[in-house]
């Protein structure tokens, strides 16, 4: 294998932007991304995931989506009032849903980990293709109440919200700075 510095480089300088405003990424550049996504580590090739994908009206419905849940699954007020522009917060949302495929070799805890990996699969194709992004969770990762608004399935499990767009020239206000680099060293421990 050849050497790709800016590969190493692309990897080193990540980091979550949240404050992304318009353009997002045009149709061949999602495709682009969709593509690396698929490319994640995933035994016996089952693909045992699915994109969301909302811009434009697109995310007015999932506020609305978010919203309805919130209200259903008893949310704070605060969070219901706020859960029609959270999409908004970018002009590309992706969700991303592990989708269980029963299999003998594969446990779904394996095909949930491919789900997640393709989130930031997605993330670093957004940013080598000179967008920002950031992966959200939170209270809607598990609610029931999102996974019958969005039409989910038995064994899916909604595993992300990727928000994609241009980082804005000023971080938003609270945005945290980019953290030092720990030692790598602090993290490991040879067997």
């Amino acid at each position: 294998m050849t050497p790709n510095p800016a590969g190493l480089d692309l990897l080193l300088q990540r980091r979550s932007h949240h404050s992304l405003v318009a353009p997002g990424p045009d149709e061949c550049q999602l495709t682009q991304m969709l593509r690396a996504a698929l490319r994640v580590p995933d035994f016996r090739h089952l693909r045992p995931y699915r994109f969301l994908l909302a811009q434009g009206a697109g995310l007015d419905r999932l506020g609305q989506a978010m919203a309805r849940a919130a209200v259903a699954g008893g949310q704070s007020e605060r969070l219901i009032q706020r859960a029609p522009a959270m999409p908004h917060r970018a002009p590309l949302v992706i969700g991303v849903v592990a989708v269980h495929r029963p299999h003998k070799l594969v446990p779904e805890t394996d095909q949930r980990y491919a789900a997640v990996c393709t989130v930031f699969a997605l993330e670093l194709a957004a940013r080598a293709l000179g967008f920002g992004a950031v992966w959200r969770s939170g209270w809607f990762m598990e609610a029931p109440e999102l996974y019958r608004e969005l039409g989910l399935g038995e064994g899916e499990r909604l595993v992300g919200f990727l928000y994609v767009g241009t980082p804005s020239s000023l971080p938003a206000p609270g945005e945290p700075t980019p953290v030092p680099d720990p030692a790598p060293g602090d993290f490991v421990t040879w067997l």
